[in-house]
C-alpha cells in the first residue's frame, strides 16, 4: 500500500521518463491486514465490564487532555532528555486510551469483505477496473494483480476527481465551518484530511464509505510501536523523527479534542461521541501513508488528496509512472514494466531512504536502491580559510554547512558531497587557484567530478576524513552488525522490532561500506602520489565530458537534494504554495512522494490553549559535530 505526495511539475512524453526526489511521506505498510471493518457499528458511550472501563466523566477526560496538551506544548527537552519526555507523553496517552476503550466508530468484518464494493463504486464513478483486481500477496499484503497482460507504459489505471478525498472536499463538507475558523486546518491540509476522513467514516451516507471500509484498521508506522519496540530505534538516525512524530500526534489530538468539544463551529461534527486517540492515530496514519499533491480543478495551485484504489499499489524500484491529467481531470498511472496476467503491479514511491519508509510507511524495503544515511558537515566560521572555502562552495551552489548523505550504492557519496569534501580539504593555494587562477570559473565545474582531482594530497585527505567520520558514526550504535543479524534470526521477534532492527542494521552497513570505500580510495591515491602519477588536468575542451550525461558523477550546480531530508519542523503553518510547473501542461506528474509528514508541522492555534512551539533538538553525535571546531552558529 502506498501513498504518494507530489511536487507537481510539467510532464510531456512518457510517464516513464519521470524521476522522483527524496521524500518525507509515503505509502502504508502492506502487512497491516487484520482489520476489523465492515458494517458500521457506532458506539456512542463507553461500556463497563469486561473489555472496557467504567464511564469517564467529561470533566475528568478534559483534565487529562489538558495535561497532555500542556506536556506536548512545553519547551523542547534538553539534549539527552528526549526519550524521557517521550516516555512521559506516552504514559499520559496510554492513560487516556485506557479510559476511551470501547468508544469508537468501527466496521464489522474484514477489509477483503468490501473490496468488491470498492471496485463497483470505482466503476460507477468512471475509474478503470478492467486491467487488474485486488489480491493478497502474502508478506506484501494486498496489492493490485494484473487481470491480463499489460505492456510497459500502458495506461492501465485512472481515477476521476469525484473519487478523491481532498482539502477542497473537506471544505465543502460538515468540516467546512470549523475549517473557516481554525488556522491549523487552513494551513495544514494533511490534518484537514485526517479529520475529514474521520467525519466521513462516522457518516452512514458518506460517498466515500466504499473506500474508507477498505482501509487498514491499523498500521505499522512507529505510532503503533510498543515502547520496547521503539527502543530498538534509539541509536538510529530515525529516532528523533520517531519521537517527534509521536509527540506531534499527541499534541494535535489534544488540541482538536478541545476544539471539537468547545468550538461552536464544531457542534455538528459527528465526532463528539467518538473521538479517541486511537481514532486520530488511525486517521493520521491513513493520511500520512497515502496523501498526495494534485492540481486543483482549475490548475492554479496544488492540493492534498487521498486517491482510492490507486493507493493499493505496492512499491518497487523504478521511475515515477503516475501523473494527473488536468484535461480529463483524473489521476492516471501507466505500467512500470511489462506485466503478465496474474503478476502483481507495482509503482515507484520515490527515492526514499529506509528510514523514511519506516517512519512514514511502516515498512522496510529490502532492495532499496536509494537507501542512505544523513551526515551533517560544515566549514567552521572560526577557521582562517572560511571565507575562501565558503566562496568556492557558493560558486558551486553548495552551502558551507549542510546535511549530506552517504548512499548504499557505489560510490557512497554524491557529486555534491565529493565537491564539499574537496573544498573542505583544500589548502590556501588550492583555494586561490579555484577562485582567481586560470580557468577558475570553469574549474568549479570539476569539483563534483571524480575524473579531476584537485591534487593527490587533497584526495587522500578527503577520503581519510570520510573514513574517519563514518567509523565514528558506527561507534555510536549500542550493538554491532553481527549482534543485529543474530537478533533477526529469533523466530519470536515482533514485526515492529524486526523492522526497527533491520533499519538499524542497514544504517550500519552503509557506514561500513563508506569506511571500506574511504580506506580503498585513500590507499589508491596514496599509491598514485608515491608513484608520481601525473594529475589529470582540466582543459577547456573537457567541458564536453563534464556535460556528458554518462559521466561518472554529474556536475551539480543547484541546491542540495539532501535539503529535503531535514527533519520536519513542528506544525509549520506554511500554506501549500502553487508549483508553477504544474501549470505548464494539462498532464501534471503525480510523484509518489514530497508531502510534509502529517505530524511534521506546528504553530499556535488561535486563542485559548496553544499547540506549543518546539525547536529541533540537535543530537551531539559524529554526524552533527561541526568540522574543525565549527561554532554553533555555523549550523544551517
Amino acid at each position: 500500500m502506498l501513498g504518494f505526495t507530489s511536487r507537481a511539475s510539467s510532464r510531456r512524453g512518457l510517464y516513464s521518463r519521470l524521476t522522483g526526489g527524496s521524500v518525507q511521506s509515503i505509502g502504508s505498510h502492506p502487512l497491516s491486514q487484520t482489520s476489523k471493518m465492515g458494517k458500521k457499528s457506532r458506539v456512542k458511550t463507553q461500556k463497563s465490564g469486561t473489555g472496557a472501563t467504567a464511564a469517564v466523566s467529561p470533566k475528568e477526560m478534559m483534565n487529562l487532555i489538558s495535561e497532555l496538551l500542556q506536556k506536548c506544548s512545553s519547551a523542547a527537552p534538553s539534549p539527552g532528555k528526549e526519550w524521557e519526555e517521550y516516555v512521559q507523553i506516552r504514559a499520559l496517552v496510554e492513560k487516556i486510551r485506557k479510559k476511551q476503550k470501547g468508544v469508537s466508530v468501527s466496521f464489522e468484518g474484514t477489509r477483503e469483505d468490501f473490496f468488491s464494493e470498492l471496485m463497483a463504486w470505482a466503476a460507477e464513478c468512471g475509474a478503470s477496473c478492467d486491467c487488474f483486481e485486488i489480491s493478497n500477496f502474502a508478506d506484501e499484503g494486498y496489492g493490485l494483480k494484473a487481470a491480463r497482460d499489460i505492456k510497459a507504459e500502458e495506461l492501465f489505471l485512472w481515477i476521476p476527481r469525484k473519487m478523491l478525498m481532498t482539502v477542497e472536499s473537506a471544505k465543502n463538507s460538515v468540516l467546512g465551518p470549523l475549517y473557516s475558523q481554525d488556522r491549523i486546518l487552513q494551513a495544514m491540509g494533511n490534518v484537514t484530511l485526517a479529520l475529514h476522513l474521520l467525519c466521513e467514516r462516522a457518516n452512514p451516507s458518506s460517498p466515500w464509505l466504499p473506500y474508507i471500509k477498505t482501509l487498514p484498521a491499523d498500521y505499522d508506522t512507529p505510532l503503533y510501536f510498543e515502547e520496547e519496540e521503539v527502543c530498538h530505534l534509539l541509536a538510529t538516525q530515525a529516532i528523533q523523527d520517531v519521537l517527534s512524530q509521536y509527540k506531534n500526534t499527541a499534541r494535535q489530538y489534544a488540541y482538536f479534542y478541545k476544539v471539537i468539544h468547545t468550538h461552536p463551529n464544531a457542534s455538528k461534527l459527528p465526532l463528539k461521541d467518538a473521538f479517541t486517540f486511537d481514532d486520530y492515530r488511525w486517521a493520521v496514519s491513513s493520511v500520512m501513508t497515502r496523501q498526495n499533491q494534485i492540481p486543483t480543478a482549475d490548475g492554479s495551485r496544488v492540493t492534498l488528496a487521498l486517491i482510492p484504489l490507486w493507493d493499493m499499489c505496492n512499491h518497487t524500484n523504478g521511475l515515477i509512472t503516475t501523473g494527473y491529467n488536468l484535461e480529463d481531470d483524473r489521476c492516471e498511472c501507466v505500467a512500470l514494466k511489462d506485466y503478465k496476467e496474474g503478476e502483481q503491479i507495482y509503482i515507484f514511491y520515490g527515492t526514499r531512504s529506509n528510514a523514511e519508509f519506516v517512519i512514514h510507511n511502516g515498512f522496510f524495503f529490502e532492495d532499496n536502491a536509494h537507501d542512505r544515511v544523513k551526515i551533517k558537515l560544515g566549514v567552521s566560521k572560526s577557521e582562517r580559510l572560511y571565507a575562501m572555502k565558503a566562496e568556492v562552495l557558493a560558486r558551486a551552489g553548495i552551502p558551507a554547512s549542510s546535511v549530506f548523505a552517504l548512499h548504499c550504492s557505489e560510490p557512497p557519496i554524491s557529486a555534491q558531497l565529493l565537491a564539499f569534501l574537496r573544498v573542505f580539504c583544500m589548502t590556501e593555494e588550492e583555494l586561490r587557484d579555484y577562485l582567481v587562477g586560470d580557468h577558475a570559473i570553469n574549474k568549479i565545474f570539476t569539483l563534483g567530478n571524480a575524473e579531476f582531482p584537485v591534487s593527490w594530497e587533497n584526495e587522500i585527505k578527503l577520503w581519510t576524513f570520510l573514513e574517519t567520520r563514518a567509523a565514528l558514526l558506527l561507534k555510536t550504535y549500542k550493538t554491532t552488525s553481527e549482534e543485529d543479524r543474530s537478533m533477526l534470526e529469533k523466530p519470536d521477534l515482533s514485526l515492529h522490532s524486526r523492522t526497527a532492527i533491520k533499519l538499524r542494521l542497514a544504517e550500519k552497513e552503509i557506514l561500513e561500506r563508506a569506511v571500506s570505500c574511504g580506506r580503498a580510495k585513500r590507499l589508491h591515491f596514496q599509491k598514485q602520489m608515491n608513484e608520481g602519477a601525473p594529475l589529470p588536468l582540466y582543459e577547456e575542451s573537457d567541458i564536453a565530458l563534464l556535460e556528458n550525461a554518462d559521466a561518472k558523477l554529474p556536475i551539480i550546480l543547484r541546491k542540495l537534494e539532501e535539503d529535503d531530508e531535514r527533519v520536519q519542523e513542528e506544525m509549520n503553518l506554511a500554506q501549500i504554495k502553487p508549483d508553477a510547473s504544474c501549470l505548464d501542461s494539462a498532464k501534471t506528474p503525480v510523484f509518489n512522494g514530497q508531502c510534509k509528514d502529517l505530524n511534521g508541522t506546528q504553530e499556535d492555534p488561535p486563542g485559548g490553549d496553544t499547540v506549543g512551539k518546539e525547536s529541533k533538538v540537535e543530537k551531539q553525535d559524529p554526524s552533527t559535530i561541526r568540522t574543525e571546531g565549527e561554532s554553533k552558529d555555523g549550523d544551517k
